[in-house]
């Protein structure tokens, strides 16, 4: 299917609902034709920069931004509605019933998600739009044989995560060009909602992902000073949350909120993908060899390194500082299991309480309350806790690359856990699920690139071999159902994991995976 409901635009796809308004394609056409260049060149520095850190170049702080360190500035005022961000639960968009149990969950902020938690088939991304203009609305119901879900009368606060700026959205083509994820995404959720979140008293907010530069924040600047230009919006009314969840982001995190400073809502600890990110950008270094995924904790030196900078920068120029994920789904027939790892859950949210972060990540609406005690027993009446300046911490660049301290051993167990987790997160991603429940944990695409790419680093350095990983590949597979989904999912995660050549994204070509069972269906 193509259908044209705006100059130069091309939807091949079905649009039952009608979401995309001609007014919604003309916002997402004229963003895409002013910055899609741009975009393309930030892409493309992105490239050289890791070819560059290939070759054994380390990331440093930047000399020419030393100015705005070293400057008194301060991040524009959030409005009332996101002074307090103490728990905050996620979840895709494109879930229905997920996005109203988020709302519904108890915690302060829902970030709906078309981004990691969301595999993006064309019904999740259409049909996310839907559910939040709905969420909005206060329209939303799902019902099922068992019971009906509908909005409470008190709910979360709504923020959306577009995708990133590598991710394309193939349906829908601008001037016979495919458009980003990211400016779809953003503007099709502006247009259609940003009158419709102001009359109700509160705004369009944002989760900005996957950033490796303050000239990515600045595009996404730019963005939204054009997107309010057009709509009629005042100056800084869209507020951004960039997630630091790069590695190389971590050395410029004064210089994102500098860059964003009239749109910033603050930092996030996006803790998965910053794993995931050492290990790409150093792949080809020995030192950089991490262990078994669940020894990589917040705790070990270059995790605790970058969280600890992350509150300090924050609070240096007036922003929120957000804690990372819970991934732990609490079990209904094993009281013992949720035992232990709800005590791990609070001790994780003690530690980042007590080192100033203003609020933090929960996947599970029933992880709400244990995350919520811990921050009202630190924060009190108190919205936040901006005035912890953490003017004791001092983080230097070789306090961040420090991996090779992280303790810990690669073992068989953890070579088993990484396929069967890849393995089987992808067959539940191509079958259009992105968070998915596995062995107690809510699984998305970060922590399935830390499984899959471990798998590479481990093989690429020797540490396995890759008839061991093959031999582990055919058991996990003898376990699964007899499924097409399977068998494409193994075949894609053999080759993001032991392709000689390192995949950037594994979501990348899991969308052309996608869009050919799609097109199959």
């Amino acid at each position: 299917m193509s259908s044209t409901a705006a100059a130069g635009v091309a939807v091949h796809a079905p649009d039952r609902d009608g979401v995309l308004t001609s007014d919604a394609l003309e916002l997402v056409a004229a963003l895409e034709r002013e910055f899609g260049g741009r975009r393309t060149e930030i892409l493309a520095a992105r490239r050289e920069r890791e070819e560059r850190l290939l070759a054994d170049e380390l990331p440093d702080f930047l000399e020419e931004t030393r100015s705005v360190r070293e400057g008194e500035w301060r991040v524009a005022s959030v409005p009332r509605d996101l002074q307090d961000r103490r728990v905050e639960i996620t979840g895709p968009a494109g879930d229905r019933k997920m996005v109203i149990n988020a709302l519904n969950s108890g915690a302060r902020i829902y970030m709906a998600d078309f981004e990691d938690a969301n595999s993006p088939t064309w019904e999740n991304v259409v049909g996310g739009q839907q559910n939040l203009t709905d969420a909005i609305e206060r329209t939303i119901t799902v019902a099922t044989p068992e019971k009906r879900y509908a909005l409470n009368e008190e709910v979360a606060v709504l923020l959306v995560r577009p995708r990133g700026w590598h991710l394309e959205e193939r349906h829908v083509e601008i001037d016979g060009r495919p458009v980003s994820a990211s400016v779809f995404d953003f503007g099709v959720y502006l247009q259609r909602n940003a009158e419709r979140l102001l009359e109700r008293g509160t705004g369009p907010y944002f989760y900005l992902p996957k950033l490796e530069s303050h000239l990515e924040a600045r595009l996404w600047n730019d963005v939204f000073v054009l997107a309010q230009e057009r709509l009629g919006l005042a100056a800084g009314t869209i507020k951004a949350t960039v997630l630091v969840e790069t590695i190389l982001a971590s050395f410029e995190m004064e210089e994102i909120l500098y860059e964003l400073r009239e749109h910033s809502g603050g930092l996030n600890a996006g803790r998965w993908d910053y794993i995931f990110s050492a290990i790409k950008k150093f792949r080809e270094h020995e030192d950089f060899v991490l262990p078994d995924r669940a020894q990589v904790t917040m705790t070990v030196p270059f995790m605790r390194a970058y969280t600890e900078l992350l509150v300090r920068t924050c609070h240096k120029r007036g922003a929120h500082a957000i804690g990372g994920m819970a991934a732990f789904i609490p079990s209904r027939r094993d009281p013992e299991v949720n035992e232990v790892a709800l005590a791990r859950v609070r001790d994780d949210k003690l530690r980042e309480s007590g080192d100033g972060f203003d609020g933090t990540w929960v996947a599970h609406p029933d992880l709400v309350p244990t995350a919520l005690e811990v921050f009202d027993a630190a924060l009190g009446e108190r919205p936040n806790q901006l005035e912890r300046l953490r003017e004791e911490v001092s983080v230097e660049a070789g306090d961040l690359l420090n991996v090779a301290a992280t303790p810990g051993e690669i073992t068989d167990a953890g070579v088993r856990a990484n396929v069967s987790v890849g393995i089987r997160y992808l067959a539940a991603w191509l079958s259009g699920v992105g968070a998915a429940a596995i062995d107690n944990l809510m699984e998305d695409a970060a922590t399935a690139e830390i499984s899959r790419s471990q798998i590479w680093q481990w093989a690429h350095h020797g540490r396995v071999r890759r008839d061991e990983v093959e031999r582990t590949i055919a058991d996990v597979m003898a376990a699964l159902p007899d499924d097409r989904v399977y068998e494409e999912a193994r075949a894609l995660f053999e080759q993001v994991a032991l392709a000689g050549e390192f995949v950037e994204f594994l979501t990348l070509p899991a969308y052309e995976r996608l869009l050919a069972l799609e097109g199959s269906g």
